[in-house]
């Protein structure tokens, strides 16, 4: 039995991994991987500029161009846009200026003017409309410009002037320990989220299509017939598990290598689109682990990853053998697609319950989820590591996930061995539920 089942894996596995479309499509997924955490430095390969400052040109009739500018690098710094913008003062007139505008360059134009009723007045002239946002700061500017300017007038002392306009100081007190770097920790653990489930529910949605295929292709070609002749149906129903299971932790694993793969194209391409050995992303990578390591969702990790590979392995372990159920009491892949429907429904239950646990904190409901199998291994590991539930909690999600595999596969074998040599698609459901409670 060893000898024939390790035969049929690894002819299962050579199958799917020298097949031209598994080729194909590696090479294009790692040539959109790699150009979609590099599409800044395509673009700017190709005349695009993501470090272009937009200017802002000020022409001052008032005589405050110093004011405007120390308020707009004041403002615009805390609010993380000054790095966007270039500041500079024109003595040229305005229509040659309005002259040059063009939409390439994005100019802005500010005029301030003498207003005797209120202070100063301003029109701001640009080729296309100003996004909301930096409206928004430029009319912040002028307010805060013109304050001054009625402070300055007012016959205050520069020392009560500088009182009335500086920042109010603020402390944050948290009282709650556990919550003090809960913002940071709440942004690490969705970029977690995206790590961890987002692959393998591509992985799990490749998994079962590629069962329900082969087996339908195997029972229209008549080609079960003679495989069954020579092993049993256990046999079969095992390599079809394991050589599945196996094809796509080696898709994930690939998956991880052009991950990594991306990331050193993007240390040796600079930020201009020359070739060079940029340490930026060696610091950014060494920023984001130290980040993670002060929020404690490292070392929740570390303690929980036994237990969130077993949750994971024993998933995709399940998922094969509800597949390969599904496929074998179907005669077409048409008909196997119909009963897909119902898994895929649950593949995303567990898929949005996962993204919006972070909503629910400490919900009954959620927790609960956690324990069911099938849906375990997309919500245990999220709110295990939003801190949640505990290390205990997600060794019973995984504990739970075995039984329910095994017992599953007990089942499973029975519709198994009637339905792989069934070729007809009537009272199908009946057919499942009588070959179940057979021994």
């Amino acid at each position: 039995m060893n000898r024939k089942l390790k035969f049929l894996i690894k002819q299962s596995l050579e199958k799917k991994t020298h097949s031209k479309w598994f080729k194909v499509a590696n090479i294009l997924i790692a040539i959109c991987l790699i150009g979609i955490m590099n599409i800044d430095r395509i673009i700017t390969l190709f005349g695009g500029d993501f470090e272009e400052k937009r200017e802002v040109i000020v022409i001052d009739d008032v005589g405050i161009y110093d004011l405007f500018y120390t308020n707009f690098s004041v403002i615009a710094e805390s609010l993380g846009e000054m790095k966007n913008f270039s500041v500079q003062r024109s003595t040229d007139s305005l229509e040659n200026i309005i002259k040059e505008l063009n939409k390439e360059d994005e100019k802005i134009i500010i005029t301030m003017n003498q207003d005797n009723i209120n202070y100063i007045n301003s029109e701001i002239i640009s080729y296309d409309p100003i996004d909301t946002i930096t409206t928004q700061l430029i009319q912040t500017v002028l307010n805060q410009v013109k304050s001054s300017i009625v402070l300055e007038t007012s016959g205050l002392t520069q020392d009560e002037i500088a009182s009335l306009t500086s920042p109010v100081d603020i402390t944050k007190t948290v009282t709650n320990k556990d919550a003090e770097n809960a913002e940071s920790k709440d942004m690490l653990s969705a970029g977690l989220i995206l790590v961890f489930i987002v692959p393998f529910f591509f992985l799990i949605t490749m998994l079962t299509q590629m069962i329900g295929a082969e087996i339908n292709d195997e029972k229209s070609t008549r080609g079960m017939e003679i495989i069954i002749s020579n092993v049993s149906p256990k046999t079969h129903f095992i390599s079809k598990i394991y050589s599945s299971t196996l094809f796509v932790v080696i898709q994930g694993l690939l998956l991880l290598l052009y991950t990594v793969l991306a990331y050193i194209v993007r240390a040796f391409i600079s930020a201009s689109g020359v070739l060079s050995v940029s340490g930026d992303v060696a610091n950014s990578v060494s920023e984001i682990f130290e980040m993670i390591k002060s929020t404690g969702v490292l070392e929740l990790l570390l303690k929980g990853l036994p237990f969130i590979l077993i949750l994971f392995i024993v998933s995709f372990l399940a998922y094969a053998i509800l597949a390969g159920v599904l496929a074998s009491m179907t005669t077409s892949i048409e008909d196997y697609q119909q009963l897909q429907t119902p898994l895929m429904i649950i593949l995303l239950v567990g898929y949005y319950i996962a993204i919006m646990a972070s909503s629910f904190d400490g919900a009954l409901f959620v927790k609960i989820v956690s324990y069911i199998p099938l849906l375990s291994f997309l919500v245990a590991p999220v709110i295990y590591m939003l801190g949640q539930t505990t290390l205990i909690e997600l060794g019973i999600s995984a504990l739970i996930c075995i039984v329910f595999t095994i017992v599953f596969f007990r089942y499973g074998l029975r519709i198994y061995k009637v339905g792989i040599l069934n070729y007809s698609s009537s009272k199908l459901w009946k057919k499942i539920f009588k070959s179940a409670r057979q021994k």
